[in-house]
């Protein structure tokens, strides 16, 4: 099989039409010309860009699970709240599928997000011919399921609107939040920037 990449033809980003590719002199950029936008083979500085975002969203992880993302205050009295203690307090109180639901969604999902990305992107480092068929799919399901990630901030924002229009109590996000939601974005740019395409290319170069 004859993949676009050996008959030199690029597929454009913007309007989706496939090209075929000339000579091109070094420092110089060819464009669609449909839609002119630039056209590469692979994204450009894929590798590169997707481990400095994954670096920065590790970093972010950090504080995301240990500063507190709420604190509720009622009559005057109130407590900080991380995930992990917001997790804990809901399997206390006997509601175990929601604090199952909100784990998987704020701690395991962005955690597993992290793991596997970084596997692919030390995959493909390292010109590792296992499975791509297998790899491209864990990608597609990492991409598509990073936005659920967002549960927890998507609660705190439904608490505040609800408990300040009944002016019982009052609730401030905490310094984790805005960690949580940088690692969210981070995983979803480096998950963007991660090109898949560059798990097949081994084959071609051996």
């Amino acid at each position: 099989m004859t993949s676009a990449r050996a008959e030199h033809l690029a597929r454009c980003h913007a309007c989706g039409l496939a090209t075929q590719l000339p000579a091109c002199p070094p420092g110089h950029s060819l464009h669609c010309p449909r839609c002119d936008s630039e056209l590469h083979l692979r994204k450009p500085h894929s590798l590169s860009r997707t481990w400095a975002l994954l670096i920065a969203a590790y970093l972010m992880y950090i504080p995301a699970n240990l500063l507190p993302v709420s604190t509720i205050v009622y009559m005057g009295n109130g407590e900080p709240d991380t995930i992990i203690s917001g997790v804990m307090y809901l399997f206390k109180n006997g509601d175990a599928p929601v604090a199952l639901l909100l784990f998987i969604a704020s701690i395991a999902v962005p955690f597993m997000k992290l793991v596997v990305l970084t596997w692919l992107t030390l995959c493909v480092k390292f010109k590792v011919r296992w499975r791509p068929r297998d790899r491209t799919v864990i990608y597609r399901v990492v991409e598509g399921i990073g936005r659920w990630s967002m549960l927890d901030i998507f609660v705190i924002a439904l608490l505040v609107a609800m408990v300040q229009l009944q002016a019982l109590a009052t609730i401030h996000a905490g310094p984790g939040a805005v960690a949580f939601c940088s690692v969210v974005v981070l995983t979803m740019f480096a998950a963007e920037s991660f090109d898949p395409r560059l798990m097949w290319d081994s084959f071609e170069e051996s």
